[in-house]
C-alpha cells in the first residue's frame, strides 16, 4: 500500500522488450536502497524490483502485458521522469490517501493554466467504465495524491503547488499528454455497493 507522496523522481536510462513484456531501467536517488522482490510504486504502478545495474544506482522493473493495457507505462521513453514511492510503512505518518499501486484508466491532460503561482490541470477519462470523483475527494494521478476540483461526470480538475511541480513529472505533463488514475479506494467500493442493489 502506498499514499501518492512522491519520494523522489527517477529517470528512464533503458528500455527492453522481451516478448509482451517490457523491462525499464530507471535510475534515482532511492535505487541503492531498494532490494530484489520489493514493491515500488512508478507513475502510480506497483512494480517489482528485479535487478540492479551500475553498482546498484539503477533499478530493474517489468512491465507485462495487462499493466501497459491498463495504464501509460508503455507509453515511457528514456529520459522521461518517473514518480517514484516505496511502500508506507506501518507506523509512517499517512500524509496523503490509500493508494494501491493498481491503475484503473488512464486519462488525458485538456487543460494546464498557469494561476501565477499554483497550476490547474484539468483530466478527461472515458466515463464508461464508471469511476468516479467527488468535490474535494482524493484520486491518484501518476501516483501522487491529489484533490479534486471541479468533479464532472468524465473529466476533474486538479490544483497543484509549485512544490508538487518541482517534485514530480507532472512539470512534463502538458495538454494531450496521458497519465494514470487510480481512484479512491473507498469510493470505488460505495460505486460497486450501490450498483448491486
Amino acid at each position: 500500500m502506498f499514499t501518492g507522496i512522491i519520494e523522489t523522481l527517477g529517470t528512464v536510462v533503458k528500455i527492453e522488450k522481451e516478448q509482451t513484456n517490457i523491462h525499464y531501467y530507471i535510475k534515482s536517488e532511492i535505487s541503492n536502497t531498494l532490494k530484489i522482490d520489493q514493491s515500488v510504486s512508478h507513475n502510480g504502478v506497483c512494480l517489482t524490483v528485479v535487478d540492479f545495474e551500475d553498482s546498484n544506482t539503477i533499478h530493474k522493473v517489468t512491465a507485462i502485458e495487462e499493466t501497459l493495457q491498463k495504464s501509460n507505462i508503455g507509453h515511457l521513453a528514456v529520459g522521461d521522469y518517473v514518480n517514484i514511492e516505496r511502500c508506507m510503512v506501518a507506523n509512517g505518518r499517512f500524509d496523503g490517501h490509500v493508494v494501491q499501486g493498481h491503475v484503473d484508466q488512464i486519462a488525458t491532460c485538456i487543460s494546464k493554466e498557469d494561476l501565477n503561482g499554483s497550476w490547474l490541470f484539468t483530466f478527461q477519462y472515458d466515463a464508461s467504465t464508471n469511476n468516479v470523483t467527488v468535490e474535494k475527494g482524493s484520486i491518484a494521478v501518476n501516483g501522487i495524491s491529489l484533490t479534486v476540483v471541479n468533479a464532472q461526470k468524465d473529466r476533474f480538475s486538479v490544483a497543484i503547488i509549485p512544490y508538487t511541480i518541482a517534485h514530480t513529472n507532472l512539470q512534463q505533463v502538458t495538454v494531450g499528454s496521458t497519465v494514470n488514475l487510480e481512484f479512491d479506494i473507498i469510493g470505488k467500493y460505495v460505486a460497486r455497493l450501490l450498483g448491486n442493489r
